[in-house]
């Protein structure tokens, strides 16, 4: 029987970048239907045997992470043990973890169908805690991952991963590496703030730059992008099929079915109290 971690997680100082984004993300997240629910905002998430009987995804339950720190300060961040947990969840669960490229693949018609209950895993932004605490825990599980980077901060920031950080990551043959845009903006502030041509010109540069650097750094132009803190608008839409993407992620609590839109792709924000059954709400029935 999984025990799940202690769900009072410790608290720390906040950024002020950490605390603009996750307030943008849980604003986001709560104005999809029984998302406080699903991620236990505002609820203590209490552990139970029986986590399966609240699993009520249907079609391809996409999981997105971002960080995973010893102490939690926004959604956005996952102790070790609650990672852990998680990922132990599926395995034993039996849930068959696939490729984001190869739902994609599905989507265009290009493919077969993912197997039944199927689970994608992917990251954000390129924390250096991918490197240094979720690499051992995914390797150990030997599953895929989707990590969506934005170029600006990678060997820059102090908070972010190194491009060898990155190819370390590559010759797992566990990652794929995918665009979260150049520097992670905010479309919709943007859209408002600057006039039309120079809002073209700017999500021109925010999704073509990020691909053309990837392309150069990792060896393969990206074709998925991750909208930052899952907001996006139609032109910046427009721009990025231009850019030559095919599919891209915002966040919202429902799987992934045919005939969802390509470019507004949901995923789970997967939080420190995503435990028991907050967690299996965010699965598909488990595999028969």
């Amino acid at each position: 029987m999984h025990v799940p971690p202690s769900t009072i997680p410790q608290r720390s100082h906040e950024s002020r970048e950490d605390i603009c984004m996750s307030r943008i993300i849980t604003t986001r997240l709560r104005t999809c239907a029984g998302v406080g629910a699903l991620l236990g905002l505002g609820a203590q998430v209490v552990p139970h045997a029986d986590t399966t009987a609240q699993s009520r995804v249907s079609g391809v339950s996409v999981l997105v992470y971002h960080r995973v720190m010893p102490v939690v300060t926004n959604e956005m961040t996952l102790r070790p043990s609650t990672l852990q947990w998680q990922l132990d969840y599926l395995k034993e669960h039996h849930y068959p973890i696939v490729p984001l490229r190869t739902v994609v693949a599905y989507l265009l018609g290009k493919a077969p169908a993912p197997a039944p209950s199927s689970v994608v895993i992917t990251i954000d932004d390129g924390h250096r805690s991918v490197y240094t605490d979720m690499l051992p825990l995914l390797r150990r599980l030997g599953a895929p991952v989707t990590l969506f980077i934005y170029p600006s901060a990678v060997s820059n920031a102090s908070y972010a991963l190194t491009w060898q950080q990155i190819a370390e990551l590559q010759r797992t043959r566990l990652f794929t590496i995918e665009s979260h845009t150049y520097w992670h903006p905010n479309f919709k502030v943007e859209h408002r703030r600057l006039g039309a041509d120079a809002y073209r010109e700017f999500a021109t540069r925010q999704l073509c730059r990020s691909r053309s650097v990837l392309e150069q750094r990792v060896g393969e132009a990206p074709s998925l992008l991750a909208w930052p803190f899952g907001v996006y608008e139609n032109e910046a839409i427009e721009i990025a099929r231009k850019c030559g993407y095919t599919a891209a992620f915002t966040l919202g609590a429902r799987g992934v079915i045919a005939g969802t839109d390509l470019m507004t792709l949901p995923r789970f924000l997967v939080t420190d109290k995503a435990v028991g059954k907050a967690f299996a709400a965010m699965l598909p029935p488990e595999p028969r």
